[in-house]
């Protein structure tokens, strides 16, 4: 598992030296950060997962400093973020609308679109309770599963790997 993961990731220096990252300073020096094991896995991918699901911006810098503060795998975090990406952000903001309004009590709104700033700023206040309150859940749900995904695969590829090497120590007929 940790190969897979460590032909993907980019390099920990080039993150560290990187002219957005120079804010957090030395606590990108912390070994925790670019570790992969279980937990810093699991742990970057929850972050990542629940970040990608706030609409807000700076989702990447955002989980930068989260997986700095909970010593997590940093990089995992960052790439996690990308879930919410142009090509996926419409439907997941509608389905967080869908979602949040649900949990509020509140009918779902239509609206016809109109590209002005006007139309924005007038339907932004009518829809940011339950789109940020469907955000939540849904970072909420993705980081749990995210989290306990990574730690499934993780057992399931250390006892195929125990199955192998007993398999190759044990004397062959």
């Amino acid at each position: 598992m940790k190969r897979f993961f460590r032909g993907y990731l980019p390099d920990a220096h080039a993150i560290r030296h990187h002219h957005r990252m120079r804010v957090f300073g030395r606590r990108l020096q912390d070994p925790n950060l670019w570790h992969l094991n279980r937990r810093s896995l699991a742990g970057g991918v929850a972050v990542g997962l629940f970040l990608a699901f706030i609409p807000i911006p700076l989702q990447m810098l955002l989980a930068a400093a989260a997986a700095i503060f909970l010593r997590v795998n940093l990089p995992i975090a960052v790439v996690a973020v990308w879930i919410s990406n142009p090509l996926t952000m419409a439907p997941m903001l509608y389905f967080q609308y869908q979602l949040g309004s649900l949990f509020l009590g509140e009918r779902i709104r239509t609206w016809v679109f109109e590209p002005t700033l006007a139309w924005f700023w007038r339907e932004v206040g009518h829809i940011w309770l339950p789109v940020l309150l469907g955000g939540v859940v849904c970072g909420l749900v993705s980081a749990a599963a995210g989290y306990g995904l990574i730690h499934l695969l993780w057992r399931i590829n250390v006892r195929q790997r125990l199955r192998a090497r007993r398999q190759r120590r044990s004397p062959q007929p």
